[in-house]
């Protein structure tokens, strides 16, 4: 029967090249002697388990219980239980426990006593306690089951050495960078030390540490390139912009800043005007293409100013152009066509924090320009205030 149905099988093949291919993928089937293997899906009574208990004890949302069953899956509930009661005993709410097991819901199939315990009982023996820790589970809950002896505890220790005070050091675990593996005696010491030996203040390590821990973490050589270039550039190590130079040049490539220059230049800005906006504010080339446009194009076009007065202030580009840009803008203009400041006003207004910003130009003028609130609150909107002024003058001119 067999070979009747080879012969058949041939016969209908339209070319030789085709039965060949046929016969020696044929043969390569007989010749293979692995076993098959099979993938294992979970079955339908273990999801639905799954999915219920991820909402009913864990407090996910029927979305986000499904999403995070795709992740892991179980039968029974007495592990889930003992690792829910681990963390309840340790400071974290029903709302911390949510965000830890929808971030990271294997952590429900560790081993209570041997994974989880040792690193909350050495993180309490440090000093942290109740939000403290909860914050740094929460943050990240994979430390949980990250190596105590060789990651955690010299994470630790390094953090200790720097910063020093316990709240820094929970900013800092705050960050995923703390989770990477990344090994803090090779890479990222050797690399403070470098900036220790150019006299870079302690107290803006602390900051780099904490906050943009990702930029000691650069390989060695590259970090060493790029402080050497900053200092050619000429920045100060004994500030904080000389940081965040670092940071621009580790993260973008030259290719990146460049284009970044082209995306200034469109806009009327010369190479010295872009190169000192660097020195005042390296951030502003980490900004988008479509951030510095949109910014340009609000505060050229619709606000009629031109790029170089605003240029000395080039953190302007890190602001929210909705959030702050915007509303401030509006003020401004409102109190410039009452005459109540100068055309030519100081553009640090853009840079400043809210509240020096309400009292100087909201709070002050509010029994001048009653709607002048509304404008700040986006509830009224600037054209529509021009269109009204500009009709009060045409009556008096009449």
């Amino acid at each position: 029967m067999t070979t009747t149905f080879l012969c058949k099988r041939v016969v209908s093949l339209k070319n030789v090249r085709q039965m060949f291919e046929i016969s020696r993928a044929q043969v390569h089937f007989l010749q293979n002697t692995k076993p098959f293997r099979f993938r294992s899906f979970s079955s339908p009574k273990q999801d639905s388990f799954t999915v219920s208990y991820l909402m009913n004890s864990c407090g996910l949302s029927p979305e986000s219980a499904l999403s995070a069953s795709r992740k892991v899956q179980f039968e029974t509930p007495e592990r889930a239980d003992s690792v829910l009661a681990l963390l309840r005993n340790y400071g974290c709410t029903n709302t911390h426990i949510s965000k830890i097991v929808s971030r990271y819901p294997l952590l429900l199939t560790a081993n209570p006593e041997k994974t989880l315990l040792p690193k909350l009982e050495f993180f309490r023996s440090v000093g942290f306690s109740g939000p403290d820790l909860a914050s740094i589970v929460v943050s990240s809950p994979i430390i949980l089951r990250r190596s105590l002896e060789n990651h955690v505890i010299p994470s630790y220790n390094f953090l200790k050495s720097v910063v020093m005070v316990n709240e820094n050091i929970v900013r800092a675990f705050k960050k995923t960078f703390w989770i990477s593996g990344q090994n803090v005696q090779n890479v990222i010491a050797p690399n403070i030390a470098i900036l220790e030996e150019i006299g870079v203040p302690m107290s803006n390590m602390k900051f780099l540490v904490t906050c943009h821990p990702n930029v000691v973490s650069q390989n060695r050589e590259k970090f060493s390139r790029s402080v050497k270039k900053v200092i050619e550039m000429g920045f100060n190590p004994l500030r904080l912009s000389f940081l965040k130079a670092i940071e621009v040049s580790c993260q973008l490539t030259e290719s990146m800043l460049e284009h970044k220059m082209e995306v200034y230049r469109r806009w009327g800005l010369t190479d010295d005007e872009i190169m000192s906006m660097f020195r005042l504010d390296p951030l502003c080339m980490k900004s988008s293409e479509k951030k510095i446009t949109s910014v340009m194009d609000f505060l050229v076009n619709k606000m009629g100013w031109e790029p170089a007065a605003f240029a000395r202030y080039p953190t302007v580009f890190l602001c929210s152009l909705e959030k702050k840009i915007i509303p401030r803008c509006s003020v401004v203009k409102v109190l410039q066509m009452k005459g109540l400041v100068k055309k030519d006003l100081c553009f640090g207004f853009l840079c400043s924090n809210d509240k020096n910003f309400s009292d100087k130009f909201v709070l002050k003028y509010e029994q001048d320009v009653p709607e002048l609130l509304n404008v700040y609150q986006g509830k009224i909107g600037i054209l529509e205030l021009v269109f009204v002024y500009e009709g009060v003058k045409e009556k008096k001119q009449l």
